[in-house]
């Protein structure tokens, strides 16, 4: 049964592979210079949507690793796979060659992507795919003679990654200030913080903001507009009914490239195959990674449509880009046995059942009194927490520097593991393995509800 609401004990003594990491192991996104080696923690094995410390603990992993562990943990016939494809072919490039597995996958994601997104470029991970986008956009115009669109427009807070071409449309400050000078080229418009708009306002008026940008930049500048179906960064923020059927038109009607960075959104994660799907819309490109493999090898994809691909496939033109292990064979072979247990075992249909009540059970927070708002789709949702429910307040730097450290410490000393983002404003980000059934939903209902009202407590918000 759950132990999620069994407080863990702290364990101040770190162990000799703490011991090593914090001398050896360079963590990402993490302060290292702040870490004690008894802060890190060791997770040894995985079991559906719950993983295990070296010290037996048991945690739900409400965050399917990064958005991405989308069969769930200790997939052994995923294990088959690998050791049968190294046994034939440990490597071979994709660099004027081809083999089975790279072969087999472009063609089974042909298949599933929406229209005529029927070619498949693969990289290592989300970021080069995105950066792929980005190249492949600006190859285009110029083969069509418009070598001054070389723009790319993204949302604010927006994550696309954080090589330095995806880093120019990457729109979290915080990725890109230790950096600049970026890329040159990436411009930022409104997200779709719906929540956050003006009583009365028609929520298309973030739709209208990337015509209004690309009218200022000037059309014959700008290459592509990169969209999440929902953005991550900032709080799984969704899109308003017509929204996307606006930036389409819009596109369209400056000769604009439409890229869908579906990284997260693709592989079930919004009950359909494609994030597109889900909000009925055809970009030109869309960018994948994370879910294509259920993370149990890296792989990410560039997929372009018959349009965009033409010039490059009826004339001498070449893509001049590729990457040493993009469409490696165990990752191409591992992300066509995970897509066998996605139809297999009907994952995509299990989401769509389930959505309604994941999102009942997490709406049901909103009678505790720092819950703003809920939102998401699929099993991709985040709580953003306010000081005050009527005004939406945020809370103050000083409010944030008490309450994120504890809510995200209760949340894992009680078995929860989900991110605490406080970008812009404190949210909540729960991502579960699709695999995760009723059970799981409660337990991580029940663990969230638990901190949330002990915060309020603590904190003298009631």
């Amino acid at each position: 049964m759950s132990l999620s609401h069994e407080v863990m004990p702290d364990v101040p003594v770190a162990s000799e592979m703490q011991q090593r990491a914090q001398r050896h192991l360079w963590l990402q996104w993490t302060g290292m210079g702040r870490l004690a080696p008894e802060d890190v923690p060791v997770i040894v094995r995985g079991d559906g949507c719950y993983v295990f410390d070296e010290r037996g603990r048991r945690y739900l992993d409400g965050l399917a690793g990064l958005f991405c562990v989308n069969a769930g943990h200790g997939r052994v016939e995923l294990a088959d796979v690998a050791a049968e494809q190294m046994r034939t072919l440990g490597y071979y490039p994709t660099w004027g060659y081809a083999h089975k597995p790279a072969i087999e996958l472009a063609a089974k994601i042909a298949e599933l992507t929406p229209g005529d997104l029927n070619r498949v470029f693969f990289t290592s991970g989300g970021s080069e795919a995105v950066e792929s986008a980005i190249k492949l956009c600006r190859a285009y115009h110029r083969l069509n003679r418009q070598g001054s669109r070389t723009k790319i427009i993204a949302r604010s807070l927006a994550y696309h990654g954080v090589t330095m071409g995806a880093l120019s449309a990457t729109g979290v400050p915080s990725a890109r200030v230790p950096f600049e000078p970026v890329t040159p080229g990436g411009c930022h418009v409104a997200n779709t913080n719906v929540y956050r708009l003006p009583a009365g306002q028609d929520p298309l008026v973030l739709a209208d903001a990337i015509e209004e940008r690309i009218l200022f930049e000037g059309p014959e500048t700008v290459s592509a507009v990169i969209l999440e179906p929902v953005q991550n960064s900032g709080g799984c923020l969704t899109p308003p009914e017509g929204y996307f059927a606006r930036v389409r038109e819009i596109c369209d009607r400056y000769g604009v490239l439409f890229i869908s960075d579906e990284t997260i959104c693709a592989w079930g994660r919004l009950g359909t195959w494609f994030g597109s799907q889900r909000y009925d819309y055809q970009p030109d490109i869309i960018t994948t990674a994370k879910g294509i493999t259920s993370a149990y090898a890296p792989l990410g994809a560039m997929i372009v449509s018959d349009r965009i691909a033409q010039p490059f496939m009826e004339t001498d033109a070449v893509f001049a880009h590729g990457l040493t292990f993009a469409g490696h064979p165990l990752s191409a072979a591992i992300a066509l046995g995970n897509l066998e247990i996605f139809e297999r075992e009907g994952l995509v249909e299990h989401v769509r059942d389930r959505e309604d009540g994941f999102r009942a059970r997490l709406e049901g927070l909103k009678d505790l009194p720092i819950v703003g708002d809920v939102r998401g789709a699929g099993y991709m949702w985040a709580v953003e927490l306010v000081r005050d429910q009527d005004t939406k307040a945020f809370f103050t730097r000083e409010q944030l520097d008490a309450i994120v450290p504890f809510i995200s410490g209760e949340l894992f000393k009680r078995g929860l593991i989900c991110r605490t983002d406080d970008r812009s404003f404190l949210a909540l980000h729960l991502a579960p393995p699709l695999v995760a059934d009723r059970d799981e939903l409660d337990e991580i209902e029940a663990t969230v509800r638990a901190v949330l009202s002990e915060a309020c407590e603590r904190f003298g918000y009631r």
